[in-house]
C-alpha cells in the first residue's frame, strides 16, 4: 500500500494497527470494539432510568450511579453506560 506511511502518523488503537499489520478486514465481528457489543437503550429503559435519576439524585452521601445500577430492572448495564446514557439524555 503506497499511502500507508500517511496512516502511521496518527494516533491508532491497538485493534486497528492489529488490521493494518495483519491486512484490513482480518478481525472478525465484534473483535476490537466494544461498540458492537453495546445494546442501544430503549424508550421504556431511559424512561426507567430518568425516574431513578430524579429519585436518587437528592440522596446526601450516596453514590447516585451505584443506587440507580442497583435498582435498574434491565441487568447487564455497567456504570460506564448508565453515566454516558444520563449525560446524553
Amino acid at each position: 500500500n503506497k499511502k500507508a506511511f500517511v496512516e502511521l502518523l496518527f494516533w491508532k488503537s491497538p485493534a486497528i494497527v492489529c488490521e493494518m499489520t495483519k491486512g484490513y478486514s482480518s478481525l472478525q465481528e465484534g473483535e476490537g470494539t466494544t461498540q458492537s457489543q453495546v445494546s442501544p437503550w430503549s424508550p421504556q429503559e431511559e424512561q426507567e432510568l430518568r425516574e431513578l435519576y430524579w429519585k436518587y439524585k437528592e440522596v446526601e452521601g450516596g453514590d447516585v450511579i451505584a443506587a440507580i445500577l442497583a435498582h435498574l430492572p434491565t441487568p447487564g448495564r455497567t456504570r460506564r453506560q448508565v453515566v454516558k446514557q444520563l449525560v446524553q439524555m
